[in-house]
């Protein structure tokens, strides 16, 4: 499967069916990340529930703290 993260065509195997996968796949579980489908925003809550298809475009932005 072939989607957009934030501007960069990557491609995924078929296993990769939602928000919540990807997130997987990139090692970014647990870590603070807001995600974009296709212009809209997906609630942490939601990831395992949005699906993905080939096309869509992410953005995956992740918090970053300071001090």
């Amino acid at each position: 499967m072939q989607l957009t993260i934030n501007g960069t065509p990557r491609s995924f195997d078929r296993t990769i069916r939602t928000v919540g996968d990807v997130i997987r796949a990139l090692d970014l579980e647990g870590k603070r990340v807001a995600v974009e489908k296709n212009g809209e925003i997906v609630a942490r809550s939601r990831y395992a529930d949005t699906t993905v298809d080939a096309a869509d475009r992410l953005e995956i932005v992740g918090a970053v703290g300071g001090g």
